[in-house]
């Protein structure tokens, strides 16, 4: 059987799907990613890799993959034509109502995978909104966690590739490799922000910001020595990794 949610029957969620199952929603985004990558990025990452983890582990934890929520809060990219993006009360409506509908399930536990780092700290609100409204247990994952929030990048990029840079283009070039034009780029590193204690990304405290506060074609990191072998073995890494999450989510119980 598919663990896809849309392909079962109405009858079938009543059937399959309990308190145990794992609701995992992908968050993407349609946003411009530079001259480089299509503005499809962030969806595509978020749906593959919510793909990847439940073909891996969707019949031994009884998770059940979400259609992929495409557009989502991309504001810092609104001065870009063509960027999709949705007000932050919004998502935040379109969440409640997705929450709404999915209470009626039966499921306990509810998974974002968080595949645009701007949603960050708007999905981590919803989080608590929609535990307090329909009683999920509710969980916040990333392919891997934007560095603007602490993730890691590379130490050529200082610490500052966030968008559109070495790690997201690689493994983008892995997932869609005819949908890249290295021809485009070049280092574009907010070089004077690393000298910051503070107020840098990742730092301790945290700054609103567009992404062409940086540079005009707003994209920040270094995607010059992006390739697909590096993509590969990261989107595995990110996938292996997501699966040992889901499983201490499978059995979260706030410590009782």
């Amino acid at each position: 059987m598919s663990r896809r949610y849309e392909d079962l029957t109405g009858p079938q969620v009543a059937e399959v799907i309990g308190p145990e199952s794992i609701l995992l929603l992908p968050v993407g985004a349609v946003e411009q990613h530079g001259p480089h990558l299509p503005m499809s990025v962030d969806h595509v990452i978020a749906h593959e890799t919510a793909t990847a983890v439940v073909e891996r582990v969707g019949d031994e934890l009884d998770v059940w993959q979400l259609p992929t929520l495409s557009v989502s809060k991309s504001n810092e990219h609104a001065w870009a034509a063509g960027t999709l993006w949705l007000r932050a009360e919004t998502l935040l409506a379109v969440l409640r109502d997705l929450g709404r509908c999915l209470a009626t399930t039966g499921a306990e536990r509810l998974v974002l995978l968080n595949g645009h780092g701007g949603n960050t700290t708007l999905l981590n609100t919803a989080l608590r909104e929609l535990r307090l409204e329909f009683g999920f247990k509710t969980f916040l994952v990333h392919p891997s966690v934007p560095p603007a929030y602490g993730g890691t990048s590379t130490e050529s990029e200082l610490g500052m590739g966030i968008h559109g840079g070495l790690h997201e283009t690689s493994v983008f070039m892995h997932l869609r490799p005819d949908q890249v034009d290295l021809s485009a780029v070049e280092r574009k590193v907010p070089e004077a922000l690393a000298q910051n204690r503070f107020v840098k990304f990742g730092g301790s405290v945290m700054f609103g910001w567009l992404s062409n506060d940086f540079d005009p074609e707003g994209y920040i990191g270094d995607p010059t020595g992006a390739t697909a072998e590096l993509g590969q073995e990261l989107f595995e890494a990110n996938v292996a990794h997501l699966c040992e999450q889901l499983a201490e989510i499978k059995t979260f119980d706030f410590g009782r």
